[in-house]
């Protein structure tokens, strides 16, 4: 049992760690109202779960989504940067210097987390494969606290006062920037952009 629940610990960290930069954006976002925590907190929780259902239907020998084109999902984060980037400059252009804020709820904040979770299937699934039913049981228990301690994390980081003092003059490009980079990471990282071309080309 220990065993198990340690070597849990250790997958969840080493496919979540980028998790917590992200957290820290979305509640750092939250302050000025959108996405409210509940929803970071909410998302954060139905995408993980989706992520672990994925996996555990892969490793029963089922494909729910072709695993050439999973890195498709990596356009909603990069939507949603470009908008916020967009929204952003237009308020600027028009003199409005109201506080940034993140068109995010909560299922786009469990998009989010999902489409940054394909390591996540392409380590769940071939230990869940070979472990015990009861294991994979102690396993995804093991998750799911820890998403909760994820998320406290990225609270406590993203409203922390010294490092939101830090981040106040940059916020109008941090969150776009993050969010952007990490859709066009997905992208990239899949390989979906060359197949794409692969395919109409």
């Amino acid at each position: 049992m220990l065993t198990t629940v340690g070597s849990a610990i250790g997958l969840f960290a080493a496919t979540n760690i980028d998790d917590i930069v992200v957290l820290t954006v979305l509640f750092l976002a939250s302050r000025n109202g959108s996405p409210r925590p509940w929803q970071i907190i909410g998302g954060q929780y139905l995408g993980f779960i989706t992520l672990v259902a994925i996996s555990v239907v892969a490793a029963l020998g089922l494909t729910i989504v072709p695993d050439q084109w999973v890195g498709l999902l990596g356009l909603i984060p990069l939507s949603i940067g470009i908008w916020t980037l967009i929204r952003g400059l237009l308020r600027k252009r028009n003199g409005d210097d109201n506080d940034l804020t993140l068109a995010a709820g909560l299922f786009t904040v469990a998009g989010i987390t999902i489409a940054n979770g394909a390591d996540n299937i392409s380590l769940y699934t071939p230990i869940f494969r070979t472990s015990a039913p009861a294991d994979v049981a102690v396993m995804i228990a093991v998750f799911l606290v820890l998403v909760a301690v994820w998320c406290a994390a990225g609270r406590l980081i993203g409203t922390r006062e010294v490092v939101t003092e830090a981040l106040e003059r940059i916020e109008h490009w941090l969150v776009p920037t993050v969010f952007i980079g990490l859709g066009l990471f997905i992208l990239i990282e899949s390989g979906v952009i060359t197949r794409f071309f692969e395919v109409i080309g």
